[in-house]
């Protein structure tokens, strides 16, 4: 064993340590992140009082802004921390919830998204059966069966993780704590840790992924056979940013956690994990909802109501 002492808490680690870009760096994600709550915030707010968009699929979008909030306020916030101040260190407990949060909201936007992608396909595929098959009841237990099997799913891998003894460097190779960066830190074997991590985020990521391909080429081939162009344009604009959104996060999330993990980090895995952690819940509100027609118009009538009010108080 090189060291005997015992790891209390982790430092993280900067893009940069010139103060310079440090700011910059702080700045550009903190503008992301308040953007990021700001647009998922608007897209709750309008299904939630517009009782025109209580439907399935909407049911699904105001679920994953929402986890979308949640996810990235677990890394940014402290990034920026770590990048403005001269203390990089983050507790051992701190990590510990760091690793099981987002574990669990990885887990979940995975199987909200496979939901969606279904949700699409009996809308489109099966549209007589869709009132029966995506009832409210069944929504609500979908959705809370997703995230008990985040929850489970996560628990145990971050549980699996701090049982190792850290007692070699204490540095993160990353602006946040994920398994991999911790799994490089560990004084003992951790082949079992990495076979774990590769089978389950090949049965999630993969089995997930595999369910939205399929999804989407029984959907492509339905719509293919519509007779007007315009429903099939319709079709295909509530599908393809999903697809977008699928393939990205999937990609990126893959490569962190399904790659052999490597004694020499780089900062391309630190650049990676900002596709996975950051651009997603950045993009859902743009590419999902306010690109979407019903939902551009909730969104004026909300903002015209407001206006509204404020010159009935000025007056």
């Amino acid at each position: 064993m090189p060291n005997s002492t015992t790891v209390t808490e982790f430092l993280l680690t900067r893009f940069s340590d010139v103060w310079e870009l440090r700011v910059l760096h702080a700045m550009l994600f903190l503008l992301t992140y308040l953007a990021t709550l700001m647009g998922n915030l608007l897209i709750v707010t309008v299904i939630t009082i517009n009782w025109k968009l209580h439907t399935p699929m909407y049911f699904f979008i105001r679920n994953l802004s929402v986890l979308d909030m949640c996810y990235i306020s677990v890394t940014v916030p402290k990034a920026c921390v770590i990048f403005l101040l001269d203390n990089t260190a983050i507790s051992m407990a701190g990590c510990t919830a760091q690793i099981f949060f987002v574990v669990a909201f990885v887990t979940v936007e995975f199987l909200f998204l496979t939901i969606m992608a279904g949700d699409r396909y009996v809308a489109i595929c099966q549209p007589l059966h869709y009132p029966v098959v995506m009832k409210p009841q069944v929504c609500v237990q979908m959705t809370l069966a997703s995230i008990l099997s985040g929850l489970v799913h996560s628990g145990f891998h971050t549980g699996n993780t701090f049982r190792l003894p850290f007692c070699q460097s204490n540095v993160v190779h990353q602006f946040f704590c994920d398994m991999p960066s911790l799994l490089k830190l560990s004084c003992s074997d951790t082949l079992n840790n990495e076979i774990l991590i590769f089978i389950s985020s090949v049965v999630v990521a993969g089995g997930c992924f595999a369910f939205i391909i399929m999804s989407y080429f029984h959907i492509f081939s339905t719509v293919l056979k519509f007779p007007n162009r315009g429903e099939q344009g319709k079709a295909f604009s509530t599908c393809v940013p999903h697809i977008f959104v699928v393939t990205i996060f999937v990609s990126s999330a893959v490569t962190v956690y399904v790659k052999p993990t490597s004694s020499s980090p780089t900062y391309q895995d630190m650049l990676t994990s900002v596709f996975y952690s950051i651009v997603p819940p950045f993009l859902n509100p743009i590419i999902y909802s306010l690109r979407n027609k019903q939902i551009k118009e909730a969104v004026k009538r909300v903002m015209r109501r407001k206006l509204y009010l404020g010159k009935s108080i000025i007056v």
